[in-house]
């Protein structure tokens, strides 16, 4: 589909209003999708059935391709916006079957400083307001079904302090379960940045109070949501179901760990989340076909788009073009090691997205703030600061080749950035054992600026490769953690809480030790520390708690400090938004 490509570039909501955009019927008609196969929201969205996978079956699989990051500045780096301008170059310039999967974002990055994450430029999914906002409801199904757990809860531990096992019997109650109110993990959810909500206090209006009320718990923001990753886990729906029993919420007073099957809670979270494990399939502005589905959280959870999605793509299309979250030593990391393992796909190529302005930030840069004016270190050229933030590229390029996997360096190229600037990271690249390291323009100029990056990735899927993961699954829990920590952190020790010795000691004993490691720690530093710059080593890595997500299927241990419910800023997203009063469309959405 043509894009009348205006300069100087307008507004990302502008440009999608521009758009002409395909009905998504005739999206799905690319893919082979018949009108049964859909569940249409509206003209340009729909939810594409499992069953497909079934329809397709004996089609060969296409290429995959993971896009990751360098470390970012708090601004992010265009990873999405790549994601999307590599799938419209392959589609509009090198003629490919295409396609990309990627995730939903939480309305709360939308509404505070990040804004939107349809993409970005001339390299966005469309219709970006649907995108970012309620798209076809996954998100609220999540919060809904999470909710219901955290009330069936603490209605459970209410009428067990107050009845009887033979008053429990005759209302159907035929074991009690005893929570320890002390191990509950489950908080509440809802998908707005609000630090007010981070601890709370449930049970003020029990008059008589007990043991268990008032008590503390809080709520975190709705994509850290355990029923979200095993939403983007799951493989079908029978797995959904049997991940969802899985989910252990606390342990019981003689210290066995309870789950959602004990609650009798399982079926009915099911029941919410059964429409929300269908993708969504979209468009990007050059009428290629978008999945959009999923969105864990990145620091805590795999933060990688559905399992589903990329299989379901993979049977339709060529290529399949899907992103991790935040920088390799996270996201790509999460998508190898978690991701690969629930769903036997093994991927043909990495894309690592790196700018010059984060690469400068790495040498020693000033401090990059949102919505403060740059400092003209990175807007003027300055080859000593950007040759000094170098090692932080070639930490990710060794990282992602310890996989086996070919890894082309797409550099996301800004106005003010020179020749003579790109020239120097492609020859830093090459060296660091990089397959190829390409220049990209395509948030000014779509596909048609990302065309050389599109050619390489193509050359790279080509190549042998020797995949591999980073660690076996039989290995302890401190074996995987200090693994992952001197691999890919460059890390020389790891140290852990008290707290943290116990919570290990009771998943090897309650037997999840065998589940994969998820580390949650800061995306602004390959480190534990978010100040620290650069590619670090040799430093000891804080796990002050070790988390399980048993329904989703890995542990998740706590490195430094980490919220899982992010507060607004003074100035936040949402100040700007409003509608168009004679048009009824959304204005000041980014």
């Amino acid at each position: 589909m043509p894009v009348k490509k205006v300069k100087p570039v307008p507004s990302d909501i502008d440009i999608a209003h521009a758009a002409e955009k395909y009905p998504i019927r005739e999206i799905a008609d690319m893919l082979g999708l018949v009108e049964d196969d859909l569940d249409l929201y509206g003209k340009y969205k729909a939810k594409v059935h499992l069953d497909v996978l079934e329809k397709f079956k004996d089609r060969p699989q296409g290429k995959y391709v993971d896009v990751t990051a360098i470390t970012p500045t708090p601004l992010g780096e265009g990873k999405t916006t790549t994601t999307v301008g590599l799938t419209e170059a392959m589609g509009s310039e090198l003629g490919k079957n295409v396609m990309c999967c990627i995730r939903q974002p939480s309305m709360g990055p939308t509404f505070n400083i990040k804004g939107g994450a349809a993409g970005g430029g001339y390299s966005q999914v469309v219709p970006m307001e649907d995108f970012n906002l309620h798209l076809t409801g996954d998100i609220h199904a999540i919060t809904v079904a999470h909710n219901l757990v955290a009330a069936a809860l603490d209605t459970r531990m209410y009428h067990e302090s107050r009845q009887s096992d033979e008053a429990l019997a005759r209302r159907g109650i035929d074991r009690r379960l005893d929570v320890d109110a002390e191990t509950i993990t489950w908080n509440r959810v809802v998908d707005v940045c609000d630090r007010s909500l981070r601890e709370i206090e449930v049970g003020l209006n029990d008059a008589e109070r007990s043991h268990y009320f008032p008590r503390r718990t809080g709520y975190d923001i709705t994509v850290a949501s355990e029923l979200m990753a095993i939403l983007a886990l799951s493989t079908s729906l029978a797995d959904l179901r049997a991940r969802v029993g899985k989910v252990v919420f606390g342990l019981d007073k003689q210290g066995n760990p309870l789950n959602l099957e004990d609650l009798g809670i399982a079926g009915a979270v099911t029941v919410l989340l059964r429409d929300a494990l269908m993708p969504n399939l979209m468009q990007t502005l050059e009428g290629q076909p978008a999945f959009v589905h999923c969105g864990p959280f990145a620091n805590i959870a795999p933060g990688n788009s559905s399992i589903l999605a990329d299989q379901i793509a993979l049977k339709v299309v060529d290529y399949v073009i899907t992103e991790s979250g935040f920088g390799a030593d996270i996201g790509m990391e999460k998508f190898f090691d978690i991701k690969c393992r629930y769903s036997g796909l093994i991927p043909n190529a990495v894309v690592l997205v790196a700018t010059i302005r984060a690469l400068k930030m790495h040498g020693g840069g000033p401090t990059v703030k949102p919505g403060a004016p740059l400092d003209k270190a990175y807007t003027e050229e300055n080859l000593e600061l950007l040759e000094a933030g170098l090692p932080n590229l070639g930490a990710h390029i060794r990282n992602a080749n310890k996989f086996g996997i070919p890894v082309v360096v797409a550099v996301n190229r800004f106005t003010e950035d020179t020749d003579a600037e790109v020239g120097l990271i492609r020859k830093y690249a090459l060296n660091q054992g990089a397959f190829d390291c390409v220049p990209t323009d395509h948030w000014t100029e779509g596909g048609e600026g990302a065309a050389e990056l599109a050619k390489a990735v193509v050359e790279a899927c080509e190549q042998p490769s020797d995949f591999e993961f980073l660690y076996p699954l039989d290995w302890s829990i401190k074996q995987k953690i200090e693994h992952i920590a001197k691999e890919i952190y460059s890390a020389a020790d790891v140290a852990y809480t008290e707290k943290a010795e116990k919570q290990i000691a009771s998943y090897e004993k309650s037997g999840f030790d065998k589940l994969p490691i998820c580390m949650a720690k800061t995306h602004l530093s390959i480190s534990h520390d978010p100040d620290v710059k650069g590619a670090p080593s040799g430093f000891t890595l804080p796990v002050r708690e070790v988390r399980a997500s048993v329904g989703a299927g890995f542990i998740y241990p706590l490195i430094g400090t980490m919220s899982t419910m992010p507060g607004l800023a003074t100035y936040a997203a949402y100040m700007g938004m409003d509608l168009d009063l004679e048009t009824g469309e959304v204005i000041g959405l980014s």
